[in-house]
């Protein structure tokens, strides 16, 4: 890493208890979770950001929402985002085998037709040359209503930010997943 995380106790008391709950949830405190917390204000905006977007109630079902999240981690190469997002990818139900040819998603068979429209969106809201076209526009509002598109959009965005972010400081992997996702 770039920048190495504060010392556990000179974070703000009032983060420890997100540190205690991904302690439990994943084994260890999330390096990236400890370089955001050295700006507690913008840690807990993306806490409240991260929370209302992976929220129970979502329009968008949770294993699509993660599957979003895995191939924004592979285009931006955010090597901790896609070990711990395929982490919770397996753990929502999707198959290694799909999990694994997530990088090659047009040639693979794994896929149905709304995750291939959502993952054709999810490459170009990504990938600085692509633009979303009406064409594609008009494909993606076959499977998903206005409401859903924003929650898709939304979510393509802060998987963006965070892939940029631990990208740019070089956050490693923390082992959460045995299986590589890199396309």
């Amino acid at each position: 890493m770039r920048i190495e995380p504060k010392n556990i106790k000179e974070y703000p008391w009032y983060l420890r208890p997100f540190f205690s709950a991904q302690r439990k949830k994943y084994g260890s405190i999330l390096n990236s979770s400890l370089l955001w917390a050295r700006s507690p204000r913008l840690f807990l905006g993306l806490s409240v950001l991260y929370g209302a977007l992976d929220r129970k109630t979502s329009p968008i079902s949770r294993a699509l929402r993660s599957l979003i999240i895995v191939r924004v981690s592979q285009l931006n190469g955010c090597a901790f985002c896609i070990d711990l997002n395929s982490s919770i990818l397996l753990e929502r139900g999707v198959p290694l085998s799909k999990v694994e040819e997530l990088g090659i998603w047009k040639q693979s068979k794994l896929f149905t037709d709304e995750e291939k429209i959502i993952l054709e969106f999810t490459e170009a809201v990504t990938i600085t040359e692509k633009s979303v076209s009406e064409d594609l526009f008009k494909r993606l509002k076959i499977f998903f209503n206005d409401d859903e598109i924003i929650e898709l959009t939304a979510t393509i965005a802060f998987q963006n930010m965070s892939t940029k972010f631990n990208t740019a400081l070089k956050i490693p992997s923390q082992g959460f997943c045995s299986t590589s996702a890199y396309p």
